[in-house]
């Protein structure tokens, strides 16, 4: 669609939008209320899934175990791909907000951890049923296919991986777009877009390394793997500062460090729980064989009985979006939003969305929605203490509703529109 007929679409859909934002306020709540946990979202399916039966999709459900998707034919046309991930995070919620999460569950490892949406999927959850519904009851705007997807497991990198598996590409048209939205620290009412790499590949490794135990007061009849751990802990942290050049982009955490149940017994194994982010595949592998080099190193140097183990818990590739195509998004969004609309930089944080586009061989564009209050943030832009506002994955981190509600709406429709065909 062309500037006028993007203007003239949004026009015609505003006066529903606005009537629908208490509906879908009360949707978002009730996900906020009932978060759950990656590859366990049987609820959240569940809503997603009578949602778009009522509007009149073809249904489809428990691909790749809980993923939804909608199947909506309206006439010859391109075929429009909408994603939103539906997890939530192995995080206690202290937001103090009235619909605030007190969910406690049961994690992969069998642990009890408090739940919450400390990431915004429910608000993506509860955005694209918005756009689903506007655009099945205003079909008579535009010509195409449109596929909702509900995806599972976003944050343990397996969601997309898994309905792929299950045989989406199969079962399902091949999209000439997918097109994804995050909610991020950033003024609410506006939306961050950028072509090429917008967010970083992901990987997380656990690596267990092996001493010998003994009492306390004997250290000697020792091979301890604390002292290894903590060697092991600090050496990672020179591949980033001495190994890569700092005009490239890295991040290595060391997220975790477990190792013994008592103060006077040395235990038998330590282990690291590690996290990288890159935005180049050259330097992901050189930090990936970096680390398995220095733990080894570490271990050697102890005289550990065995090399370290180590285990992939999650690998996300970079998300890169399609050049042409996100230029063809930007425009739409200037028609629709002005100058709140703007380029942002790449963030360091990862996604599992591309895999989609990457599996079909199609382009895709992913971008960024603000949902900080927008006095909060234009206040922190000005102190320079932007990194102090809760982000992402923190306890404290939550979207304001309004204006952000119905911006992520916009966006979605707004960049659906831009593929879909004019009658």
């Amino acid at each position: 669609m062309q500037a006028e007929q993007i203007r003239s679409f949004n026009d015609q859909l505003e006066k529903d939008m606005e009537a629908m934002l208490p509906e879908l306020e009360a949707i978002y709540k009730d996900i906020h209320l009932h978060p759950e946990l990656s590859m366990q979202e049987f609820r959240t399916a569940g809503i997603a899934a009578e949602y778009l039966t009522r509007y009149h999709y073809e249904v489809s459900t428990g691909i790749g175990i809980t993923g939804v998707v909608g199947l909506l034919k309206n006439g010859e046309g391109p075929v429009v791909m909408l994603r939103a991930d539906m997890d939530a995070l192995p995080v206690a919620e202290d937001t103090g907000l009235p619909y605030a999460s007190t969910l406690k569950a049961k994690d992969e490892e069998g642990m009890v951890v408090g739940v919450s949406h400390a990431c915004g999927h429910d608000l993506h959850v509860t955005w694209l049923m918005g756009a689903a519904r506007l655009l099945a009851t205003h079909k008579g705007l535009w010509k195409g296919t449109l596929l909702i997807v509900f995806q599972p497991g976003e944050e343990v990198g397996r969601g997309a991986q898994s309905m792929i598996d299950d045989g989406m590409m199969e079962r399902f048209p091949k999209p000439d777009i997918i097109l994804g939205q995050h909610v991020m620290v950033g003024e609410a009412g506006t939306v961050g877009h950028r072509a090429g790499p917008i967010l970083s590949a992901g990987n997380s490794l656990r690596v267990k390394l092996f001493g010998m135990g003994a009492h306390g007061s004997a250290p000697q009849t020792s091979i301890d793997p604390v002292i290894m751990a903590a060697a092991t802990t600090m050496r990672l942290q020179t591949i980033v500062s001495r190994e890569i050049a700092p005009i490239e982009n890295a991040v290595l955490t060391i997220g975790a460090l477990q190792a013994g149940v008592k103060e006077n017994i040395i235990p038998n194994e330590a282990t690291l729980k590690l996290n990288i982010r890159t935005f180049n595949e050259g330097v992901r592998d050189h930090i990936l064989s970096a680390v398995k080099r220095i733990c080894c190193a570490e271990s050697a140097a102890s005289n550990a009985p065995k090399e370290p183990e180590f285990t992939s818990l999650d690998s996300y590739p970079i998300t890169d979006n399609d050049v042409a195509a996100t230029a063809k998004l930007a425009e739409a969004f200037l028609v629709q939003f002005g100058d709140r609309s703007y380029e942002t930089p790449p963030a360091s944080a990862s996604e599992d969305f591309s895999i989609f586009g990457r599996s079909w061989n199609v382009p895709y564009v992913f971008w960024f929605v603000g949902g900080t209050d927008q006095d909060t943030f234009i206040k922190a832009r000005n102190e320079g203490r932007i990194n102090t506002i809760p982000g992402n994955h923190s306890p404290k981190f939550y979207p304001v509703l309004h204006p952000t509600l119905k911006t992520g709406l916009q966006a979605m429709t707004t960049a659906a529109a831009a593929w879909l065909d004019k009658p």
